[in-house]
């Protein structure tokens, strides 16, 4: 009998990107008991621990991260190759147009679209911004396929699917005087200029979750609609903005900004994508999920699976 089956590496990497038992087995469509059922026989095959018991999120041991790695390995090739198989067998065509509410998604999305379109290249694909319409309203209707957002709204017909938590962190100029603080609080940013992107203040969660329960106004507000232009205007100590974790880590390396928590807990979400409930299990769905997923937790530095709330 082989000691590594392909559930069990499939175990491990539901437990890697869920951070729980609970949630793995929900995944995986287990109960938590055969899935620690699971996890002890491949344990009892190689006579090590794969993880330590007790802690949230899952921790690995060096056995389980060695096992982690070999599945980032093969999983994608097996995936890859039953893409093709049901494509000789006669496939599945169709369309997935996209939106972003997440307006700084597009870092880990296009490598998602390219692999996607590697797979599935006769499914019709195109994305869009959402800066002037309402997406999730789109998608409900039909016009749209799925939506990346941080802000569910519960709508009939529309599922959401929890891709992982991030924080959301205040950049700035290292010149800028709040640099010199480790934690920004409210009040500290009642003189700033806040550079936003332009959407409706209840959706952006520096003034929702921050700001506007401390009843704190930024001393005026900037709106620029790319990532680049916004990371431009705080280097240069023309305002400051509050930005995803990811999207300010390859700057802060060059010295071009720093960032900081926005309270003594930090300013955490969680990413969604959202579809229509008839498209749940079409097979290109499905894999576009599994490629984000893949792609947030290989190429995202800071973000968290979901069992890790603050």
């Amino acid at each position: 009998m082989a000691k590594i089956e392909l559930r069990h590496l499939r175990t491990l990497v539901a437990l890697r990107d869920t951070g729980s038992l609970v949630e793995a087995a929900d995944r995986l469509c287990l109960t938590q008991s055969a899935l620690s059922h699971q996890v002890k026989d491949v344990e009892d095959r190689l006579q090590c621990s794969l993880f330590m018991r007790k802690t949230r999120p899952v921790r690995f041991t060096s056995a389980g991260q060695r096992l982690l790695a070999l599945a980032d390995e093969i999983l994608p090739q097996i995936r890859a190759a039953e893409i093709d198989l049901d494509r000789l067998a006669g496939g599945e065509t169709g369309r997935l147009f996209l939106a972003l509410e997440c307006h700084g998604c597009f870092q880990w999305l296009m490598p998602t679209i390219n692999t996607f379109r590697h797979h599935w290249p006769d499914v019709e694909l195109d994305l869009s911004s959402s800066f002037s319409f309402a997406p999730l309203q789109a998608l409900a209707r039909g016009d749209l396929d799925l939506v990346i957002s941080s802000d569910p709204l519960e709508l009939p017909g529309v599922h959401y699917e929890a891709l992982f938590r991030y924080e959301v962190r205040l950049a700035l100029s290292p010149r800028h005087r709040l640099a010199a603080k480790s934690v920004i609080e409210p009040a500290d940013l009642a003189d700033e200029v806040l550079i936003c992107y332009p959407v409706e203040r209840a959706r952006l969660d520096v003034f929702r979750h921050f700001l506007e329960p401390a009843g704190i106004e930024p001393a005026s507000v900037r709106t620029a609609e790319l990532t680049m232009m916004i990371i431009q205007l705080v280097a240069s100590n023309r305002g400051v903005a509050a930005l995803p974790n990811w999207a300010t880590s390859e700057y802060k390396n060059k010295d071009f900004l720093v960032s900081r928590p926005l309270g003594a807990e930090g300013l955490w979400s969680t990413l969604h994508a959202a579809i229509r409930e008839e498209q749940r299990e079409h097979p290109y769905m499905r894999d576009f999920m599994a490629f984000a997923r893949q792609t947030c937790f290989s190429d995202l530095p800071g973000i968290l699976p979901l069992a890790s709330v603050r």
